[in-house]
């Protein structure tokens, strides 16, 4: 074992680096291709609201105070729209931070946690860090939740029930039904984490949000939502939860550090969060072009997953890394997937109608080749 390995926690290094994708300036260093389209990190092709801008005009002297510990404009905000207090209400740097914040409080070692997969890889990997063990529930062949498996998984004795819906990186959902089915299978003595990263864009077809479920539950519960996707303001990092009791959400305060969120990315949110319009707009373009990349892919032979979020999750037809190194050549950033038994499949965000075709092109120019 190398010095640096004996020096941490054996559960570090059961921990692989996490797959944040590749920055814009990096392709442009290793491969200078004449335009980059970056679609790997499902972020906003619009960007935040115009109020963004307003609300952060003449804010710099705000850089030497620091921010509202409690954020509390933001979540007595929040708390109006989703119909609770402001002690249900958490904000974090990045919903990722109260992922972590959940496996630092409520984990012990040896307890069981049941997530979905291929899933975000944090949910597992706090977990993994905290000494527990993860219960895979893998999708159908399909790529749909196998609903009748998770069913079984969660009315098992578990600590922690944690999952995307829609799901990263499928894209596929729990209806209602399903989801309400789930709810009531789980163990009462498991904390329910739905993360709804991709809410914003899940509209309509039997899609409903876990917030209106689980206010008729017995179990203690958490929605997890983030501006990072459909508000454009995934540089800001930011991200909120919602609780099902505030005596939860007071305990697990205590785990966060005191000025976990910078006064930009408080008033930026308040700001984003008040323009619907922008945000109707936002979906509007993602759900078309959804569609629209989804029916090319699989015009042109891919397999591509049923999705709900502003994503397309798609089996390469061979190794992933490979497939997405072709596409960085030609400036088209894509995240390949690396997760054991779907390293053929690989994640594209759905950008703007003029990155979704550069993607399109780059695909077809490369299977023209093979």
């Amino acid at each position: 074992m190398e010095p640096a390995a004996g020096m941490v926690r054996p559960e570090v290094l059961k921990l692989s680096p996490y797959n944040s994708g590749l920055t814009i300036d990096e392709v442009v260093e290793r491969y200078a291709p004449e335009r980059v389209s970056k679609l790997g990190s499902n972020e906003s092709p619009l960007g935040p609201s115009p109020k963004v801008a307003k609300a952060l005009e003449g804010s710099s002297e705000r850089a030497r105070h620091y921010p509202d510990p409690a954020s509390r404009r933001l979540r007595d905000t929040l708390a109006t729209r989703f119909g609770v207090v402001r002690g249900q209400v958490m904000v974090g740097n990045g919903s990722e931070e109260l992922l972590s914040i959940i496996a630092q409080a409520v984990l012990r070692p040896g307890d069981r946690v049941v997530t979905l997969y291929p899933s975000f890889p944090l949910h597992e990997d706090y977990a993994v860090l905290m000494g527990a063990n993860v219960d895979r529930v893998h999708v159908r062949e399909d790529l749909m939740v196998d609903v009748d498996a998770l069913v079984a998984a969660v009315s098992r004795p578990c600590r922690l029930l944690i999952f995307s819906n829609p799901m990263n990186p499928v894209g596929s959902w729990l209806g209602e039904d399903e989801l309400a089915q789930v709810l009531a299978a789980a163990d009462r003595d498991a904390l329910i984490v739905v993360d709804e990263a991709y809410a914003e864009y899940a509209s309509g077809g039997g899609y409903r949000s876990a917030t209106e479920l689980l206010r008729r539950s017995q179990s203690s519960w958490i929605v997890l939502r983030t501006f990072s996707k459909g508000y454009g303001l995934a540089g800001l990092r930011i991200g909120y939860g919602i609780f099902g009791n505030a005596a939860l959400c007071t305990l697990l305060d205590r785990v966060r550090t005191p000025f976990n969120v910078n006064a930009f990315a408080q008033n930026a949110a308040v700001a984003a969060f008040g323009d619907d319009a922008h945000l109707a707009q936002v979906v509007r373009l993602a759900i078309s072009e959804r569609e629209r990349v989804e029916r090319l892919l699989s015009e042109a032979g891919f397999q591509v997953a049923a999705s709900k979020g502003n994503f397309l999750f798609f089996s390469c037809g061979g190794n992933s890394v490979a497939f997405a190194e072709d596409l960085l050549r030609q400036g088209v950033i894509i995240k390949p997937w690396k997760q054991p038994g779907f390293e053929n499949f690989a994640r594209v965000s759905i950008g703007s109608v003029a990155e979704n075709n550069h993607f399109m092109q780059t695909v077809e120019a490369n299977s023209s080749r093979r």
